[in-house]
């Protein structure tokens, strides 16, 4: 990526840390990590020995989901309030051991049981695939996926014409 194309990706990054959107979605985020804690721990373990064996084995392959797919997103909302406090550059935050991981963990088939599975994981299961879906689409907008694309961003290109006949 060229200084340019840096430098003004890190602003979309500083913008977005500042905004309003990332703090409601960094707070979702936090509570539904925290929510999903609190009911894996209690109610969820209740309700998982009251399953048949089929509908055991798909709670614990759904709740494994879950907390997968809930630890990506609270990674990635600390990398951006890393960013907003001040405590990581913009340009860190753009590699891609920060970008947001896991994104295979939807696409899976349902396995036997889950029309077992108790409403409280459901609604769980639910929430987060909706915010990690967001988060997603969050994170394609705002770092510029460089992997596997041959495609040249007009503005970005833009940026280095004239940065290469006007200088810095």
């Amino acid at each position: 990526m060229t200084d340019v194309a840096a430098k003004w990706q890190g602003g979309v990054v500083l913008d977005f840390t500042r905004s309003e959107l990332f703090e409601r979605t960094f707070e979702e985020g936090m509570e539904l990590v925290e929510e999903t804690a609190a009911y894996l721990d209690g109610a969820g373990r209740q309700d998982s020995k009251q399953l048949s064996r089929n509908a055991a084995l798909a709670y614990a392959s759904e709740s494994m989901r879950l907390t997968t797919r809930l630890m990506q997103v609270a990674s990635w909302l600390l990398v951006q309030r890393a960013v907003r406090e001040g405590d990581m550059k913009p340009a860190d935050a753009c590699e891609d051991r920060y970008r947001l991981g896991a994104q295979d963990i939807s696409e899976h088939k349902a396995p036997e049981g889950m029309e077992e599975l108790p409403n409280g994981l459901l609604t769980l299961l639910d929430r987060s695939e909706r915010l990690y879906d967001r988060i997603l689409h969050l994170d394609r907008r705002m770092y510029i996926d460089q992997t596997g694309k041959d495609e040249v961003n007009p503005v970005l290109s833009q940026f280095d014409r004239l940065t290469a006949a006007f200088g810095r």
